[in-house]
């Protein structure tokens, strides 16, 4: 069986003798050969070639046994192709070129034609899919409506989100017409990854935490919904929001093909909550992989040997690896995984 053909067959919920694993940010800066690709061009300059972003995505795969490839790519290339671009703050963070306040402004960005304009995304999952030769699955990937929307009203990024959740809750009009924006331009723009040759889409829905329960629905999850609906039919949807087990029923009947959880929550107690045939990811606390190859391996059986016979499993951190991450303890999550025998 070919990485690809598990990671698929995970998706699916179909019986494997062991899960895929894959690790979300895989591409960064506890790599070696990352640190020197980026010593030569920007972040954004890595992006927006496909010639960078396809070697950043393929690095990972060549020092680690994964059998899934994510894209390297940003979550806010979409505002940028809409017409409000960004950088990154000397004393990081984000910060978008303007601040997203008033519906002049919003009109003014355009929500078509996106895809084109991201054209170096698809150039780049392309060259990644030539390079796998069918035997490692693809993911490509993007932000939900909220999360981006976030970024765009708080001008970048926030502590509080005091502004994004005053529009919603004071201005609905505004906030619904960005919100329809976005869930159009998303729609293209995973429409495309798909053409370009990814097996899934993993949608980041990471700041949905910092919404009240009763609002994650309003404010969220509907539009995660019409963008799951406007894709190909059982096509594979990783749906991660990190914060949100009080939602994850309602996420089960979002059409997501798998529901990715943080490491603050028992997977084996989700994976008997959530349908059966709605794989679930993750959920190893990230911080794991700048302790020790012994801890990792053992926190990692830990985790295996609690999803012992369940299906659809995709093993996976809670969130993205840390820049302070061994590559010694990535070695041994990955071998752990690969010689565990369900």
């Amino acid at each position: 069986m070919t990485s690809r053909e598990r990671f698929l067959k995970a998706c699916a919920c179909e019986p494997l003798d062991r899960p895929p694993v894959w690790i979300m940010r895989q591409a960064g800066r506890y790599l070696p050969e990352y640190r020197a690709l980026k010593a030569k061009s920007s972040f954004l300059e890595m992006v927006k070639t496909p010639e960078l972003a396809a070697e950043a995505t393929l690095q990972p795969l060549r020092r680690f046994a994964l059998d899934a490839a994510i894209i390297f790519s940003d979550i806010l290339v979409i505002p940028e192709a809409m017409g409000q671009g960004y950088k990154f703050r000397d004393e990081g963070g984000i910060a978008m070129d303007f601040r997203l306040e008033n519906m002049a402004q919003l009109d003014r960005l355009d929500a078509t034609g996106v895809a084109a304009r991201l054209d170096y995304v698809g150039q780049a999952l392309a060259r990644v899919k030539a390079e796998l030769k069918g035997e490692k699955a693809l993911l490509g990937f993007g932000g939900s409506p909220w999360t981006l929307a976030t970024y765009m009203l708080e001008g970048g990024s926030a502590e509080d989100f005091e502004r994004s959740k005053s529009v919603f809750y004071s201005d609905r009009a505004f906030f619904n017409a960005l919100m329809a924006k976005l869930t159009a331009a998303l729609s293209g723009y995973f429409q495309m990854q798909i053409r370009a040759g990814a097996d899934a889409i993993q949608i980041f829905d990471s700041w949905g935490g910092i919404l009240a329960g009763p609002d994650y629905e309003a404010a969220s999850l509907r539009w995660i919904r019409d963008i799951i609906a406007a894709l190909p039919k059982d096509f594979p949807i990783i749906l991660y929001a990190k914060g949100t087990s009080s939602q994850l029923t309602d996420q089960a009947f979002s059409g997501a093909s798998a529901l990715a959880v943080d490491w603050t929550v028992d997977l084996a107690v989700i994976r008997k909550l959530v349908p059966g045939n709605i794989a679930v990811q993750g959920n190893l606390d990230p911080v794991l992989m700048n302790t020790t190859p012994d801890i990792v391996r053992r926190e990692t059986t830990k985790l295996l040997e609690s999803m012992r016979g369940a299906r659809g499993h995709i093993f996976n951190l809670g969130h993205g690896i840390m820049p302070q991450a061994k590559i010694e303890c990535v070695e041994s999550l990955v071998a752990t995984v690969a010689n565990w025998k369900s």
